[in-house]
């Protein structure tokens, strides 16, 4: 390729750069990938500009360009996909078992004095530091540190309580439904 004909590229890009970054973002959603889209287009126009004849189709030669690379990315995109047996199990947030941790949470923090709760509610929920939490209380960060672990303990025995009770109230229901089969 003689140099005139690359500053006649150079040229014709700079001019009608615009109106091809246009056409390209008809062809794809996202304007990076437009960008993306229209550079390849003219890497690859480039090394034919002198076998177009008709300067004057050059636009037209581009956006044949472009939608052929659309249509290259979008097919080695599916190729990617692998098909097997089994399909993988989905991981879909259940909000019913949320709900259900934060009415525990709830019920399980009224076991606490209100300092203790106070101090849990400004460390965990709020996410202050100890010096914030301190601040804000009117108490200083030991009495917060040893607050705070006396409350994460009596948290922790009371919710192995409530576990252990749970798991004896399930232990005790297949017998009572033995019971009424057998009634």
């Amino acid at each position: 390729m003689a140099h005139g004909e690359v500053l006649e590229f150079e040229e014709y890009v700079r001019t009608r750069q615009d109106a091809l970054l246009r056409s390209a973002r008809r062809l794809v959603p996202d304007p990076v990938d437009a960008q993306d889209l229209l550079q390849t287009a003219l890497v690859r126009t480039f090394g034919r500009w002198d076998g177009i004849a008709d300067k004057r189709l050059a636009d037209a030669y581009l956006r044949r360009v472009m939608i052929n690379t659309r249509t290259e990315w979008w097919r080695a995109r599916k190729l990617e996909e692998v098909p097997t047996e089994q399909l993988p199990d989905a991981c879909v947030d259940d909000p019913t078992e949320q709900h259900a941790d934060r009415a525990l949470l709830m019920d399980v923090m009224k076991v606490l004095a209100p300092k203790q709760r106070s101090v849990v509610v400004l460390r965990h929920w709020e996410q202050m530091s100890t010096e914030e939490t301190a601040a804000a209380l009117g108490m200083s960060a030991g009495t917060v540190k040893s607050t705070l672990h006396r409350a994460l303990a009596r948290l922790r025995e009371e919710l192995e309580s409530r576990d252990q009770e749970e798991r004896a109230a399930r232990a005790l229901e297949p017998s009572k439904e033995r019971e009424r089969c057998a009634a």
